[in-house]
């Protein structure tokens, strides 16, 4: 294991959502426990990948961990300041520390703003330019970081592509020299063609900048690609964490072996042989999830005490992490 501090270290991080009933008289109804208790830390310089199906939480935990969501308890710690508690000027610090590259780059950019705005908007926020000469340097030089140029200074969202827009939304997030981006899912919304060259652009500016990601996604064979480590969710929780290649060639919670299953492989004699772990039922509601494991209803192994008692999260092996009951 590395000796470095953590740059991130996460410890029960919980987000719950309130929900009501009636127009007039609301009447508490419960909440949707979307983060009920994560764990875990990212060393400087390192890619997490956060996976799991749509719905588990991958989302509000990168939204909750920038404080973009306020938690509902649990301690957050970016470069050490706490998120969960800090204020003011430090949030600020915290801010400069730590940005998000969101999914969607049709919906992030404002419309209305032109490139020059939209970049530079960081800058005078945090005070980091004097002057339009200063401001105009930066954000030239932060649009040829990403792979765009000056032509795109007083152009808006809607001239671009959707790969564009995503540059244009990572050039902000390093407007304020951040060490930690949490990247939510950035090559979702993009053409196949386009996603690779997202990619390669995050990679090459981890290795100039020395950035440390967060990076949640669907695409698995993506995630073996870019990340050092992944964590996988399932309503709430997290029931894997392990180095990349260990989880991809011994995951040992169901959960993750019916998603690894899915993952197409390119060699027609492979896929035909492999063997797929095709999950039954629907994923519980959040509001009301079920007792002991939460995966027992779906679960192909599960045993009569999976429903009853609640997995402790325990190293399996080295630096391999896991909460099952049947996990060997």
């Amino acid at each position: 294991m590395s000796t470095v501090p953590p740059l991130v270290e996460v410890h029960d991080l919980k987000k719950h959502f309130p929900v009501s009933s009636g127009m007039v008289f609301r009447r508490a109804k419960g909440s949707v426990r979307a983060v009920d208790g994560i764990s875990f830390d990212i060393a400087p310089g390192e890619t997490l990948g956060l996976v799991g199906e749509s719905g588990c939480g991958k989302t509000t935990a990168g939204r909750t961990l920038l404080a973009l969501y306020p938690p509902t308890s649990g301690s957050v710690l970016i470069d050490g300041l706490d998120v969960c508690t800090v204020k003011g000027r430090e949030m600020m610090a915290v801010r400069r520390k730590a940005q998000m590259i969101f999914q969607d780059p049709y919906a992030s950019l404002n419309p209305r703003w032109t490139v020059n705005a939209i970049v530079s908007e960081p800058l005078h926020v945090h005070k980091l330019v004097s002057g339009r000469r200063q401001q105009t340097d930066r954000v030239v030089e932060l649009l040829e970081l990403v792979g765009l140029n000056a032509r795109h200074l007083n152009r808006f969202p809607h001239e671009f592509s959707g790969g564009q827009r995503q540059r244009i939304g990572i050039a902000r997030a390093l407007a304020c020299d951040p060490l930690f981006l949490v990247c939510d899912e950035p090559i979702s919304a993009l053409d196949v063609s386009i996603q690779a060259q997202v990619i390669n652009l995050l990679e090459d500016l981890q290795d100039r900048l020395g950035l440390t990601y967060l990076f949640i996604a669907h695409d698995l064979s993506m995630v073996r690609h870019l990340c050092d480590r992944v964590a996988v969710m399932y309503l709430g929780l997290m029931v894997e964490l392990a180095d990349r290649d260990e989880l991809y060639e011994n995951p040992r919670h169901p959960y993750t072996q019916s998603l690894l299953s899915a993952v197409p492989v390119p060699d027609p004699k492979k896929e035909r042989a492999r063997q797929r772990m095709i999950l039954t039922g629907e994923v519980p509601s959040p509001i009301n999830p079920p007792g002991g494991c939460r995966f027992h209803p779906r679960c192909p192994i599960a045993k009569e005490h999976c429903s009853k008692l609640v997995p402790v999260w325990r190293e399996i092996e080295p630096d391999h992490w896991v909460a099952c009951h049947e996990a060997l």
